[in-house]
């Protein structure tokens, strides 16, 4: 039972890492360092109220102000599970481990890291502001990018790094087109622990994104993983500053039932839970921008 236990720790601080490191969304959480999360569903985001300047007075000085620091409980709209089996022919208590590492670690590369993009883009493409109907073309795709750019600094006022987030589709034609060259820098990026190499433009760096986590809405199933809305549009693009969308995702108490405790089959059973969700502060959607397919 001990051993088991400190797997199931192992295993949910780690699925937690891959999620950050490996997903390509995986820079929306560090705007969370802040969030309160004690397990379940639930959240705590911290809200601050402060007040303006006032005049400052020669005889009586400052202004007294206040400052109303509180959290906002939130709870946390995805709620998704699967449970596992390993026959206890297939490994014994020694190969465990390994053997359920693989799986879980397989399981968030294929399943779970492509969905919680999906739904972080789709959700991030609705909150924009800013939108433009584009249908890409090697010969203007840059220009229509640029504009977009410019839109969204005239916004910020040109302070903050700006992440954009590009169809591979669209990021590959764009590598083609012939202002590339003049245009287009090399740079870096942090994601949790990594550091990739990465393309900018005017700054802003370029994460390129699989075009089928790139649409406006998808159709979360209740057995069996997800798929795009058949209203669904193709998203080209979406630019916002790094700090807009606050990202949050939980492996809730990854559970491990023995053979011997498992009354239902002789087989390990590992239950696999994960809460996520994306939050943008309503004073941020003015400087996020997308654009979609005509």
């Amino acid at each position: 039972m001990a051993k088991t236990i400190e797997y199931a720790k192992v295993f949910q601080k780690e699925l937690d890492r891959q999620i950050v490191e490996r997903s390509t969304s995986g820079w929306m959480e560090e705007n969370a360092s802040q969030v309160i999360y004690s397990g379940g569903s639930e959240i705590k985001l911290p809200k601050i109220a402060l007040m303006g300047l006032g005049d400052y007075d020669r005889d009586s000085g400052y202004k007294g102000g206040t400052v109303n620091y509180s959290y906002e409980t939130m709870t946390l709209s995805q709620d998704r599970g699967r449970r596992f089996r390993i026959d206890a022919l297939d490994v014994d208590e020694t190969g465990f481990g390994l053997a359920a590492a693989n799986v879980a670690s397989e399981f968030q590369r294929t399943q779970v890291i492509p969905e919680i993009d999906s739904y972080r883009y789709s959700t991030l493409a609705k909150a924009a502001n800013i939108t433009k109907t584009y249908t890409p073309d090697k010969s203007t795709v840059l220009s229509a990018l640029v504009g977009q750019i410019s839109a969204v600094r005239e916004v910020t006022g040109g302070e903050g790094e700006l992440i954009i987030a590009i169809a591979r589709s669209v990021y590959d034609m764009m590598l083609l087109s012939s202002e590339v060259s003049h245009s287009v820098d090399n740079g870096s990026f942090t994601q949790g622990d990594m550091e990739f190499s990465v393309k900018t433009i005017n700054g802003a760096v370029i994460i390129p994104v699989p075009s089928a986590r790139m649409k406006t809405e998808y159709t979360f199933d209740s057995e069996n993983g997800y798929s795009a809305a058949e209203s669904a549009k193709q998203i080209n693009w979406i630019i916002c500053p790094r700090s807009a969308p606050i990202a949050i995702s939980k492996t809730d108490n990854v559970k491990i039932i023995t053979p011997e405790q498992n009354q239902f089959a002789d087989a390990w059973d590992i239950d696999y839970r994960k809460y996520h969700d994306l939050f943008i502060p309503d004073n941020k959607k003015s400087a996020i921008a997308v654009c979609t397919a005509s």
